[in-house]
């Protein structure tokens, strides 16, 4: 199995759209980026990902300053190029222009030594579909919970 060591993850991005599709893509980065990301120093809130001609740009990822970097620190939101086949650039392309779709990062993470991001191919959720998924979550809590109250119930009977 590879071993996968996940550096940060969007959680609010789950709850804002609907995901279609997810891309596993590499990034190019600067060598105080890469130490950075060792340290954990990132967040992927409000970042978003765009297709600039024939390359896939992340923005407003923040990726925090390395500490023990004495000069040529890089810029913690510059705009991040990522590494995607073309046939895949193409297709993304294509249903972010049709369609009307966002590519939105999900989660950061080491594979292999190397720093890839997962990329997802999402719709944007209105609010009353959001509070549909609130409500359908807080519904399978209460039935889960009324589960397991009835079996330790039957446990308890079954003792006496």
């Amino acid at each position: 199995m590879h071993d996968i060591k996940i550096i940060c993850q969007n959680r609010k991005a789950r709850h804002d759209y609907f995901i279609l599709d997810e891309y596993e893509a590499g990034m190019v980065l600067l060598g105080t980026e890469v130490k950075s990301l060792r340290l954990g120093q990132a967040n992927l809130k409000n970042s978003y990902a765009r297709v600039r001609g024939e390359e896939v740009f992340l923005y407003d990822m923040h990726i925090g300053a390395y500490p023990f970097a004495a000069y040529g620190n890089h810029d913690p939101l510059r705009p991040r190029k990522l590494l995607l086949h073309k046939q895949e650039i193409k297709r993304l392309t294509g249903k972010v222009k049709e369609r009307g779709l966002a590519l939105i990062p999900l989660e950061l993470y080491f594979r292999e030594g190397k720093a890839k991001v997962t990329l997802a191919l999402a719709k944007g959720k209105r609010k009353y579909d959001k509070r549909e998924a609130i409500r359908k979550r807080e519904q399978k809590r209460d039935l889960d919970r009324a589960k397991r109250s009835y079996s330790s119930e039957r446990k308890t009977e079954e003792r006496v």
